[in-house]
């Protein structure tokens, strides 16, 4: 997630919560002054997690999937399934958007290839809660660069904290090219939040999210079918890379296209380090990983630092939405 960081700023600004008129207006009427802005903060939140929770059950399956499919293979079946589920549903227009504008979806699209692409290369090297560990760092590095608050700073380094506690300390003894696809993925991870952020706001619904799909199906597939060939197309594969696409790649990618809508980039990112913790659930229930005391207690940081990032994001929305009423008030009189 370069010229993401000298835009920052724009970036915060332009991705915060909306708190709706209507809200604010009901929540006048009945005296519940707080409750429309706290809603209306948490709703973005609430995106997040369902979509953490289906990108990491999804990656559970993939893993079992690869061994039929290969990485690659799995990477362009879960992209292609996943634009053409996107674009028959969205129908997204072609006309009418600027040079910036594709600018903007060309950028996107490359960063979700790469970061799909560089993070199952890691997960067939690495455990998968390993590399879901080392791939989150990224978005806490965007959470620092891109935040002028001291407070996500707090926030960040606590989730630091319980991501390194999770890795168990055993990093150095992994497969030091695995690491390095889950540390790239990373990269990839944060630089998709900034061009996510950006391309909700140039295109209208998810328009820009399905054409994005179709960029980072154009440069993976070839690939996977390198990779694979016809393994890509024998029934049961295809079922269950249908499954990954929709689990890893169609809901989470549109709740969380929608959160950044509402969301700032620095608090989106650092909830991202919720995934290490949904990871080793999800290993847990579907690949049978059991969970070690360290890691628990490493899960509890993380989920402490995501909430710490929820309750101030709940409070600068309701605050937002008070004054938004004052100032209707005083026009009135």
């Amino acid at each position: 997630m370069g010229d993401q960081h000298s835009t920052a700023a724009a970036t915060e600004r332009a991705a915060a919560v909306t708190v709706p008129e209507a809200a604010g207006a009901v929540g006048a009427a009945t005296g519940t002054v707080r409750t429309p802005g706290r809603a209306a903060a948490l709703a973005p939140v609430g995106l997040v997690v369902g979509g953490a929770l289906s990108v990491q059950f999804g990656a559970s399956i993939a893993v079992l999937l690869m061994p039929r499919a290969g990485a690659l293979g799995v990477v362009s079946l879960r992209l292609a399934v996943a634009a053409l589920v996107m674009v028959v549903v969205c129908r997204p227009r072609l006309c009418g958007h600027s040079r910036a504008d594709w600018g903007t979806v060309l950028a996107f699209g490359c960063a979700m290839g790469g970061m799909n692409t560089l993070f199952y290369q890691a997960a067939d090297r690495i455990p998968l809660g390993a590399a879901v560990t080392l791939e989150v760092l990224g978005p806490l590095a965007l959470s620092v660069i891109a935040s002028r608050r001291l407070v996500n700073v707090v926030w960040a380094g606590l989730a630091l904290g319980g991501v390194v506690l999770l890795g168990g300390g055993g990093f150095d003894r992994l497969d030091p090219v695995g690491a390095a696809f889950a540390l790239g993925a990373g990269v990839m991870w944060a630089t998709y939040i900034v061009f996510s952020a950006r391309t909700g706001r140039r295109f209208p619904q998810a328009d820009g999210l399905a054409m994005a799909m179709v960029v980072a199906t154009v440069l993976t597939l070839p690939l996977g079918i390198l990779e694979s060939g016809s393994k890509l197309f024998v029934p049961s594969t295809l079922g269950l890379g249908a499954a990954v696409a929709l689990l890893s790649s169609v809901l989470p990618y549109t709740l969380e296209f929608m959160a950044l809508r509402r969301l700032p980039a620095p608090t989106f990112a650092i909830l991202m380090s919720l995934e290490p913790a949904i990871a080793a659930m999800a290993g847990f229930l579907v690949l049978g990983q059991a969970l070690a005391t360290t890691d628990a207690l490493a899960i509890a940081l993380v989920i402490g630092a995501s909430m710490g990032a929820v309750r101030g994001q709940v409070r600068r929305g309701a605050a937002r939405a008070g004054r938004g009423r004052g100032g209707k008030a005083n026009a009135r009189v």
